[in-house]
Order: C-alpha cells, then structure tokens, then sequence
C-alpha cells in the first residue's frame, strides 16, 4: 500500500498524462487480449467461410514429384527401358460434383461467421463497458477525495471553534475531545481515499498500455438524459441486434448445418478428378505421360456406427443450441428491463442526491450558527458533518453509477445511444 502511494501519490495532477474517454476506449481495445482473441476469431470464421465458398468453384489441386532409386535394374513403367532410376511427376485435381457435406458446411461457415462477428461486436462492448469504469473510478475517486479533504477542512475548523468555546468556559471539554474524533476519522477517509485514487490511475494505465498511472479529463457533471428508446422498443432491438442472442442463433443455425451434413452421409457422393504424370529417368521428366479422368460415385453403406454416432452427437448439439438460444431470448426482456431501471433508477437518483446535498450544507450552516451561539450541541454539528459528507459522496457515486449503467445497456443493444 505505501509503496503505491510513493509511486502515484507524489505525482501532481498536471503531471500525469491525461486521456479522454473515447481514446481510452479505444486504446484499450487494441490492447485487451478477449478483443484481440475475437478480432482473431472473426478473421478465422471469415477464412472459413471463404474456403467453403471457394470449394463450389475451385477444384483441389495437388502437384507431387516421386524420385526412386533401385539396387539393381528394373524395367521403368513409364519409358519401358531397364534402368536403376525413375522420376514420376503429376498433377491432381478434384472436384465434388454432389455433396451434402459441402452444401451444409457452406451454411455451417456462415453461421459460425455471424456469431463470430457478433462475438466480436458483443465483446468490443464488454472492453467499453470496462474501460468506462476504470475511468469512471478515476473521475470518482478523485471527486470522492475531494469531498474527504472538505470534511477534514470543516472538522478542523470546528475543533478550533469547539476549543475557543471550551476555552471562554461556555461548552465542556467533551465538545473538544467529539470535533477531536471527527478530525482523526475526517484523515484516515481522506487517506483511504488518496490510495483508492492512486490504484484506480494505475488501472487506468494498465488499460490503455501506460507503464504508469493516467488521469482522466474530466466529464460534464449535467444530469443524464432520458433513453431515447422505450422499454419495449429497447428488448425488441436486444432480440433482434443484441450481439448475445446474435450468437444464440448463429449458433443454433450452425449447428442444425451440421447435423444436416452428417446425415447427407447417408446420401452417395459424386467426384470428378482427373490426373496428368509423367515419367522418366531424370528430373523434369519428358520420357512419357499419361492422363486419366475418373467418375467416382461412393455410397458409405456401414462404417461400424460411427456415421450413426456423429448423428447422435450432432443432434445433441443442435438440441443444446436450441435451448440456449430459446433461453437467452426468455432472458431478453429481464436483462434488458433491469439495465434500463437502474439507469433511470440511477438518473433520478443524481438528482435527488443534488437536492439532498444542498439541504445538507444548508443544515450544516444552520447547525454550525447554532453551536456557536449555544443553541445546538456538539453532536448536532458533527451529526450534520457527516450528513453533508455523505451526500456529498451519494452526489458523486450516483453520477458515475448513471454512466456505468448506459454502458451496460449499450452492450446489451449492441449499439450506442447518445454517441
């Protein structure tokens, strides 16, 4: 603990880098390894996809080149002369002329590469939503402190103001020993506080890849606007953009290809291939060649159950998609409805806490007149200190809990909704 506050504490705050939001953002996404790994996902379901795509148009090729060396002398198949050596090249191609294999795969691939693209989608949101409270905590901690360091400043002026009444013989000494408790509690919270804000600009910096700790450029202290969507709108563009019920049905669809594919075993395939070799003794072989088409037609009749067990397998695993997918759309309206009231619930929240603040500095002042004129004791005053911290700290955490429960919405729309 103290070895963080010789490092962040000592640091001023114009002397630490400072960074805004959206490029803490998006830094921070070049950086997180889940975003980098479902950046890499999408990029492999895309070559997925391409490569099934491509197996309509594009035969197999293969080019190979065989060099043999025999101990005594044979007649070579492809010059008919006796010889100890022989060089073969050839050239292969194939092409599946029916196939549901194939077929489903191709619809396998662009399933996988929808939820893959979601995934990417869902998971750019989730780095957001994390970056955005590291900086939140940052903006937070810093506000907080604030209010720690004002307690400190009013509970040292009251103990002056409590020893000058102790001293003129119109207050006991116990009013001296309350505002004293006051002080020390007023330092250990505002110690407290300093650490808490050194660590979160330290997770700040980890997040966007400083080797130290980063402030964050304050944000406008305005109360938050109404969603520009209703709640039915919100979990109708949830079940039909939300990147998480995206995946669900990407998934169900990929795996109903699948299953459909390891049934088209049942089916007989078509193949066209055809092949040119040469042969000769030496290396670039002109001696002789030969080329042959073949039209192969393959109908697996028992592989010994494991055809039967694919099925199985694939079936469970379209059953298992299916009631995640069905689950996770039950869930919709729940997960949406309760991001939605707590950033309404939050929203208003700042607003009363706005209010609450000002009665309590009002009721501080009316309590401190009181004290001074002998009309309140000790304990009203230092009651109404710490009603005033308090709210105070209900200001601040009430702010930033509005913005953290936008981002939570927003990664669960899948898009943004003020910017």
């Amino acid at each position: 603990m103290l070895g963080v506050l010789a490092i962040a504490l000592p640091l001023a705050v114009d002397t630490l880098p400072t960074i805004s939001l959206g490029e803490a953002i998006e830094r921070a996404a070049r950086l997180d390894p889940a975003y980098v790994s479902a950046l890499g996902q999408a990029d492999n379901a895309a070559w997925t996809r391409r490569a099934a795509r491509l197996a309509f148009i594009v035969p197999s090729l293969e080019i190979g080149v065989d060099a043999s060396k025999y101990s005594s002398p044979f007649v070579n198949p492809g010059t008919g002369q006796p010889g100890t050596s022989a060089v073969t090249t050839h050239v292969t191609a194939g092409y599946e002329l029916l196939s549901v294999r194939k077929i489903a795969d191709l619809a396998a691939t662009d399933a996988g590469h929808e939820a893959a693209a979601a995934g990417e989608l869902a998971q750019r949101f989730q780095t957001a939503m994390a970056t955005e409270a590291d900086y939140y905590d940052v903006l937070a901690n810093q506000e907080l402190l604030r209010v720690a360091t004002e307690r400190l400043h009013r509970a040292r002026e009251q103990l002056a103001v409590a020893r000058a009444r102790v001293t003129h013989g119109v207050a006991v000494q116990t009013d001296s020993l309350q505002v004293a408790l006051e002080e020390t509690r007023a330092e250990i919270d505002s110690a407290r506080q300093e650490v808490s804000l050194a660590v979160a600009r330290l997770q700040l910096g980890r997040r966007v890849g400083a080797p130290g700790p980063v402030a964050a450029q304050p944000l406008d202290t305005l109360q938050a606007p109404r969603l520009p969507i209703s709640l039915e709108e919100g979990v109708r563009l949830a079940l039909h953009e939300g990147p998480q019920f995206r995946i669900a049905r990407a998934n169900e669809r990929a795996a109903a290809a699948l299953l459909a594919g390891a049934r088209g075993t049942y089916l007989p395939e078509l193949t066209l291939s055809g092949e040119n070799e040469h042969f000769d003794t030496r290396f670039f072989p002109e001696a002789r060649s030969l080329s042959l088409v073949t039209f192969r037609v393959t109908m697996p009749i028992w592989t010994g159950g494991a055809r039967e067990i694919a099925i199985s397998s694939a079936r469970v695993n379209r059953d298992v998609a299916r009631a995640a997918r069905e689950d996770v759309e039950r869930a919709a309206r729940r997960d949406v409805t309760e991001a939605y009231e707590t950033y309404t619930t939050a929203r208003d929240n700042y607003a009363l806490s706005i209010r609450a603040l000002a009665t309590a500095a009002e009721n501080f002042r009316v309590q401190g007149q009181r004290y001074r004129g002998g009309a309140a004791t000790i304990l009203e005053l230092v009651d109404a200190q710490v009603q005033l911290t308090q709210a105070g700290s209900d200001v601040v955490q009430t702010r930033y809990a509005t913005r953290l429960a936008l981002a939570g919405l927003e990664a669960i729309l899948g898009r943004r909704l003020f910017r």
